[in-house]
């Protein structure tokens, strides 16, 4: 597939007047082979009112159908071949292995999707039979759920594929039944113009309604904000900055009609080193601390940006033995100029602020854009007076709280805000200290870890990646895993209704292999 800089409107591809180039990070100058045209208002406008006219169409579609659709899009996406992951590498700055890697995932979370639109529990399908004869009468009550409508999702700029065009937002919302309106992040417009070319051919291979995909682009922030205050879409995904989430949260809300935007914002995912696997491994520990921290240039929404542990000789030995490693550690192209930039003046906050200690820096960048790692430590009692400390600087930056006991340990995750993860490391004989800490960590964060590291997300069935406010804006929902297809639906019920009007799902003997509530107790058909 050719590059063309043009965008796509419900199946159509369109483009004139003002265009942006993308951007190299590795070699820190622009990509000049093609310009990106920038949508107008009257873009996206026409974008949202063929999703509106799709929405109907698409909602009833046969559950087969649009399984199909959602697999016919990870064969598109496969099918580019070398030239998506190429460019994506150029975009991003990231490396082939793992662009690759990413690949995969985002073809397998669509044909995860596929397989849960097929299987159609998410309909949460309830039945309770009327009876006449009671008094008062009891009505006929049936309930399922249904696409919410058009979705505005934006692509992310740290997940190219995996978090982007075709990624967990569009693939979920899409399995829903709603249709999509993608915003491009500008850091990779080609990465998005391939990705919507792919999804744009599976939707007419497959006979979907036109407007039940279009992608949108440019640079500012005028198009997202447009995107959001439209009032036909229904529904916000996004992933991205603190910032950035809250300012669509805020046009969301003042809508004539308020809608919900799911949001992943901001997470420094806490690492509590108890006291026995401390002492037992700290060495290994500290090796796979600094592995999980520097894993792409820590440009993962789950990186390890604190850790807890309890003074002392062995927590000493574990931060001579991180800082050492740190010290070795290259320096790595980060995603985006702005992103380094905001990395820089993070970390020299950091070593700034007099009751923080630099315990190590990694070796001095060379390059454009790259990222030098950064260890710092702080005792619990000031980290607990400056509240600042807790802000995510988003990269390889990292700081250990030193408390002085298991209260101060409590003390401290008590004041944290809301995170994506927080993990446990521990030995048998610490299981006392960890159960006394479980209860504070399932109000603070979406998922807890045992003895390993935050950084990559499985995506199945039992995975939440999620949060309590800031990690995502409503901590009740996933953005990763088969349950973010319930971010778009909501329930009907229909009372008292001719069987001929029902959906098929809802009719005597329709719900087929569907698990069912049918007069308070579950059947499986």
């Amino acid at each position: 597939m050719t590059l063309t800089g043009q965008f796509f409107i419900a199946g159509e591809r369109r483009g004139a007047g003002e265009t942006f180039h993308a951007y190299d990070p590795g070699k820190g100058a622009s990509i000049e082979d093609i310009g990106f045209f920038t949508s107008t208002e009257q873009d996206i406008a026409d974008a949202c009112a063929a999703a509106e006219e799709a929405a109907v169409a698409y909602a009833n579609l046969p559950l087969e159908r649009r399984a199909v659709f959602l697999e016919a899009i990870a064969s598109e996406i496969e099918a580019l071949g070398d030239a998506l992951l190429s460019r994506a590498c150029a975009e991003s700055g990231l490396p082939l292995p793992r662009m690759t890697g990413e690949r995969g995932r985002t073809c397998g979370q669509l044909r995860l999707f596929a397989a849960e639109v097929r299987d159609g529990q998410w309909l949460k399908l309830r039945i309770d039979h009327g009876d006449p004869r009671r008094t008062p009468p009891k009505p006929d009550l049936r309930l399922r759920m249904i696409p919410l409508g058009p979705v505005a999702v934006f692509g992310a700029s740290n997940f190219p594929l995996a978090f982007s065009t075709a990624g967990g937002d569009t693939a979920s919302a899409l399995a829903a039944g709603c249709p999509v309106v993608v915003k491009g992040h500008p850091a990779h417009p080609g990465t998005a113009e391939l990705v919507a070319g792919a999804i744009t051919k599976a939707a007419a291979d497959t006979g979907m309604p036109a407007g039940v995909f279009s992608l949108v682009t440019g640079t500012g922030n005028a198009i997202g904000a447009a995107l959001v205050a439209d009032p036909r879409i229904q529904a916000v995904g996004f992933t991205g900055s603190r910032s950035g989430g809250e300012a669509l949260m805020k046009i969301a809300a003042s809508r004539p009609q308020p809608i919900p935007v799911y949001a992943e914002m901001s997470a420094i995912n806490p690492v509590i080193l108890l006291p026995n696997a401390l002492a037992n491994r700290g060495k290994a520990l500290a090796a796979g601390y600094v592995a999980s921290l520097t894993m792409g240039s820590g440009q993962f929404c789950t990186n390890p940006g604190l850790v807890l542990a309890l003074e002392g000789p062995d927590l000493d030995a574990f931060l001579a033995e991180a800082g050492a490693l740190v010290e070795a550690q290259a320096p790595q192209t980060m995603l985006t100029a702005g992103i380094h930039s905001a990395y820089e003046k993070g970390s020299a906050a950091l070593a700034a602020t007099p009751e923080v200690i630099t315990v190590a820096r990694g070796i001095h960048p060379t390059g454009p854009h790259e990222g030098r790692t950064a260890l710092f430590s702080v005792a619990a009692r000031d980290w607990l007076a400056k509240p600042d400390l807790q802000h995510e600087v988003f990269g390889t930056s990292s700081i250990v709280v030193r408390c002085a006991d298991r209260a101060q340990l409590l003390e401290v995750l008590r004041g944290l805000e809301g995170q994506l993860t927080a993990t446990l490391h521990m030995d048998e004989a610490d299981n006392d200290d960890a159960r006394a800490l479980l209860p504070v960590l399932e109000r603070k964060v979406g998922r807890i870890l045992a003895n390993g590291w935050p950084t990559g997300v499985e995506v199945g069935h039992a995975i939440n990646h999620g949060g309590p406010y800031p990690a995502t804006s409503d901590g009740r929902t996933t953005s990763v895993g088969t349950l973010a297809v319930d971010r778009f639906l909501r329930p009907v019920a229909y009372q008292d209704m001719p069987e001929s009007l029902l959906p098929e799902a809802l009719r005597e003997g329709g719900q087929r292999g569907m698990i069912t509530r049918l007069d308070g107790a579950w059947h499986l058909s």
